[in-house]
């Protein structure tokens, strides 16, 4: 049981620390997306909403609460997200991700601009614990292809989905 909660969030394993008030480091590469350019406005704001988006991933993992994940996750990522969550719970698991580094390309923004595709190269330390005993430690780079749209006031992840390469 402890192997297939091990597998579910080291797939997930993208990003932040332990010390959740430590943002993780995200770069945006924009030059070849299309078939739209990404405006330098909206660049800054997928920038900061992607990063808000990981460090809320990284509360909602470490201290098993949803939470965190309200706002920032939307559809099927949300609900990824929820039930790795409830995973953790039922397991007495938690985890944590430390030394967060997440590249991201921009490959495709929409033309209504509605939508944007990015490739996340994602590196970090992983660490499982079992209440306050580290069971698991492992440095992970994960390729993640990443679905956000707009909302309201911010940029949502809608879909996260872990891929063995680019």
């Amino acid at each position: 049981m402890i192997g297939i909660a091990v597998s579910a969030i080291a797939l997930l394993a993208p990003c932040y620390a332990a010390d959740t008030d430590q943002a993780p480091n995200v770069t945006l590469e924009s030059a070849k997306v299309g078939p739209r350019a990404l405006e330098p406005l909206t660049e800054r704001s997928v920038l900061r909403d992607y990063s808000f988006a990981w460090a809320s991933l990284a509360r909602a993992l470490d201290s098993n609460s949803v939470e965190p994940l309200d706002g920032p996750f939307a559809g099927s990522a949300a609900e990824w997200l929820r039930d790795t969550v409830a995973d953790q719970r039922r397991n007495g698991l938690s985890a944590r991700y430390l030394n967060q580094t997440h590249r991201l390309e921009a490959v495709f923004y929409a033309p209504e601009g509605d939508l944007i595709e990015l490739h996340d190269t994602a590196d970090y330390d992983l660490q499982l614990r079992d209440g306050d005993k580290n069971i698991y430690n492992r440095h992970v780079t994960r390729h993640y292809v990443v679905l956000m749209t707009p909302s309201a006031d911010r940029w949502v992840v809608r879909q996260l989905q872990a891929v063995p390469q680019f």
